[in-house]
């Protein structure tokens, strides 16, 4: 499939990131054909890992043949901005100098979607400042696949994302939180890198209200994946098994 002309493409990814290639998702059953394709045919990417991307890329390959050889795609990784500089200091127009130039350029996450809860947001707002179109392509997001799944407020949420390590200012935050969506019927989002799943769980469990409705999904899109909504008095009866390796999304709504 020929390559779009001058344009940013926010490549979706499946949300498989850091298990065995044994435990992958099936990329048909995560992504449409046609971003598949889409995928196949770009010559120019900007990626959070290079290395990723590459798999990626040798994944999309066993499904539609690349259009060039591996080797002759360019990979630009997302710069991360040291310590004490902002974002704005990065070259981003450098970033697009592919799609300035006439060309399309893919940007991806290392998992779902770019730029939600993403570093990638910096370059598609760069695009947008430069007059470069900015296409986004359907693929999974498990911050809305575990909203779907959760039975909880689903037109009216926010996702927060990571809480404070601190127990202290953690519990101070999940407090502000409740209180917040107690007022207006509002979800809230939270995630958590995975060998820290269960310490987010058992401070929700010990700050959060017992009708509050907790929901988990853990491991979206997966073999082993499911999702599971109860009050946090049920929680603490029944409690769960999290691993330590397999992503989750928490999500709850105060009564």
């Amino acid at each position: 499939m020929p390559e779009s002309r001058g344009r940013l493409v926010l490549m979706p990814n499946t949300l498989d990131f850091g298990l065995p290639e044994d435990r992958w998702a099936n990329l048909q059953a995560a992504l449409p054909l046609q971003v598949i394709e889409i995928a196949a045919g770009l010559g120019h990417w900007v990626a959070e890992n290079a290395k990723t991307a590459r798999a990626f890329l040798k994944r999309v390959d066993q499904v539609v043949p690349l259009a060039r050889p591996l080797q002759e795609i360019a990979i630009t990784e997302l710069p991360r901005p040291p310590k004490g500089r902002t974002q704005e200091r990065i070259d981003w127009p450098a970033l697009l100098a592919p799609a300035l130039a006439g060309h399309a350029l893919g940007l991806i996450s290392e998992a779902g979607l770019p730029a939600v809860a993403d570093p990638g947001a910096h370059l598609v707002q760069a695009a947008h400042a430069a007059g470069v179109t900015v296409v986004p392509l359907s693929g999974p997001s498990s911050i809305v696949l575990a909203l779907a799944a959760s039975g909880l407020n689903g037109q009216s949420f926010a996702f927060i994302g990571y809480l404070p390590v601190e127990a202290t200012e953690r519990s101070k935050r999940l407090r502000e939180l409740e209180a917040h969506s107690r007022r207006w019927q509002q979800t809230q989002l939270l995630i958590e890198t995975p060998y820290r799943n269960r310490a987010l769980f058992d401070a929700l469990l010990r700050d959060l209200a017992p009708a509050t409705r907790l929901s988990i999904s853990c491991g979206l899109t997966l073999p082993e994946g499911w999702s599971l909504t109860r009050t946090v008095e049920g929680w603490r009866k029944v409690g769960v098994t999290l691993p330590a390796d397999v992503p989750a999304v928490f999500a709850f709504l105060a009564g």
